[in-house]
């Protein structure tokens, strides 16, 4: 069974004007979240800027978030590092949190040959018993899990389930698919390709968009699965300028200045993120009127 069907929010985590997590904040938008339809909560991921998080801050969100939720939808958590004991050492603290699955991220920097990953990953799921999200995403990481190594890991690891899969290469996600059998959930990585992994059996997003447009995010995925295709992809193109302008500056500094816009929390963002340019918040302003969302 799947982890979730579904839009997930890649949640970003609100910061006070002095740089502490904004945990008032953090509360509003898991609500605004759930009430939205939110499928599920991804916490401490690339969009919640966890490689600015202490350790004790990163734990501290994700037992936040699971309070929060109260098991209204599942809380998924970043716990992927370059170092395997360190991404070993999250996993567990947020098993003992109450996370209900875990994403963890191809190691960056240092990076892995393909054997490295297979270790990597199997050493992280034998110290949980959480299933477990692989996230594939290369244009961060240099890293890129080949489909054939993204099918071993799902037939050979009884707990890693699914792939994150933010490649963009629809080719691959096709490889995934085929060679893993039915034996892996693919959720799209990216905003942009929804309907066209959902095309190839995925079941959901992990999505920026989300975090603006959590209602129309999982309506388009749930209208393409109860087969309403043409009702899916009118959402999906209707949203194409919107998704393109919350990366036209790395995640998640539009996403940041998009919510800030909305009302919904500060903009503030950790170094080295910067905050957005003034012509890039105009054309990002623009996208969000045309989509009609309500600014402050």
């Amino acid at each position: 069974m799947a982890i979730f069907k579904g839009a997930g929010v890649a949640l970003i985590t609100p910061f006070t004007e002095t740089g502490d997590i904004d945990f008032e904040k953090f509360a509003e938008l898991i609500e605004f979240q759930i009430e939205n339809k939110t499928d599920s909560l991804i916490i401490c991921g690339t969009t919640g800027e966890a490689s600015t998080l202490t350790h004790e801050e990163h734990i501290e969100c994700i037992r936040f978030a699971v309070e929060k939720t109260a098991g209204r939808v599942p809380v998924v958590a970043g716990t992927g590092s370059n170092c395997t004991d360190t991404a070993i050492y999250l996993s567990k603290e947020a098993e003992k949190a109450g996370a209900d699955a875990l994403l963890v991220v191809t190691p960056y920097y240092n990076k892995a040959t393909q054997k490295g990953l297979i270790a990597h990953f199997t050493e992280i799921a034998e110290a949980v018993s959480l299933p477990i999200i692989l996230y594939n995403v290369p244009s961060r990481t240099c890293c890129n899990i080949q489909p054939a190594t993204a099918a071993y890991l799902a037939k050979n690891v009884e707990n890693i389930v699914a792939i994150k899969e933010a490649s963009g290469n629809m080719s691959q996600v096709a490889q995934i698919a085929y060679l893993a059998e039915g034996k892996i959930d693919i959720y799209s990585g990216n905003d942009d390709q929804i309907l066209p992994i959902l095309s190839y059996g995925g079941c959901g997003v992990i999505s920026v968009l989300s975090n603006v447009l959590p209602r129309e995010t999982h309506d388009m995925v749930a209208k393409y699965l109860e087969g309403n295709v043409k009702a899916a992809t009118e959402i999906q193109i209707s949203c194409m300028p919107l998704a393109n302008e919350l990366f036209c500056e790395i995640n998640p500094i539009p996403v940041k200045a998009a919510m800030e816009m909305m009302g919904l929390c500060g903009g503030t963002l950790r170094k080295p993120l910067s905050e957005i340019e003034p012509e890039n918040r105009e054309k990002l302003k623009a996208a969000l009127l045309e989509c009609g969302v309500r600014l402050v």
